[in-house]
C-alpha cells in the first residue's frame, strides 16, 4: 500500500482495532477475524475514492465487514469443520473472561445471520436500522431474527446463564 491515499492509511490505521474486535465477535476464531479484517480493508482501499468520506467510511468499513463474513459463511469449504475446543481468545478489557467465552462459544452455534445481528445489536449496540442496513433486512426482519436468535442463544446457554450475560 506503498501508493494509497493518507486519508486512507490514516483511516485503516485507526480503525482496525475496532474492525478485529468486531471480526472476533463474528468468526470466534483470530486469524480468521485478521483475514476477515484484511478482505475488508482492501474493498475499502479498492473502492476508496468512491466512498463518500461525509457518510461515514466507519460505518462503510463495519457494513462491509459483515457482508463478507456473511459471504464467506456461505462458500466455506466442505472440508473445514468446527472444533470442540474454542480458539485463543482476543483481549477483553472487563468482565468475567469464563463468561465472555461461554457467550462466545453459544454464538458459534448460531447461524452466522444470527450471530451477526446478535453482535451488531447487543455487543456493538448499534441501532435497528444500522443493522438492518449492514445486513441488507428490513427493520423488522432484524428485530424478529434478534428475538428468535435470543430464544436460540437461550436454549443453548439456559435461561439462567443468559440473564447473567444480560446483566454483566
Amino acid at each position: 500500500m506503498g501508493d494509497a491515499p493518507a486519508d486512507f492509511l490514516e483511516f485503516a490505521h485507526a480503525r482496525s482495532d475496532q474492525l478485529y474486535r468486531t471480526a472476533c465477535l463474528l468468526t470466534g476464531d483470530r486469524h480468521l477475524a485478521e483475514d476477515l479484517v484484511q478482505e475488508t480493508l482492501a474493498k475499502m482501499f479498492r473502492s476508496w475514492r468512491r466512498i463518500d468520506r461525509a457518510q461515514s467510511p466507519v460505518a462503510y468499513a463495519h457494513t462491509v465487514l459483515v457482508r463478507t463474513f456473511t459471504s464467506y459463511r456461505r462458500r466455506r469449504s466442505a472440508r473445514e469443520r468446527p472444533v470442540d475446543r474454542f480458539p485463543d481468545r482476543a483481549s477483553v478489557d472487563a468482565g468475567d473472561p469464563e463468561l465472555r467465552l461461554t457467550l462466545l462459544d453459544g454464538l458459534a452455534q448460531l447461524a452466522p445471520k444470527d450471530r451477526a445481528v446478535l453482535v451488531l445489536r447487543y455487543w456493538e449496540d448499534r441501532p435497528v436500522e444500522e443493522t438492518a442496513q449492514m445486513l441488507r433486512l428490513s427493520a423488522g426482519a432484524v428485530r424478529t431474527r434478534s428475538l428468535r436468535a435470543l430464544q436460540k442463544l437461550r436454549h443453548v446457554l439456559g435461561d439462567e446463564l443468559l440473564a447473567d450475560l444480560v446483566q454483566a
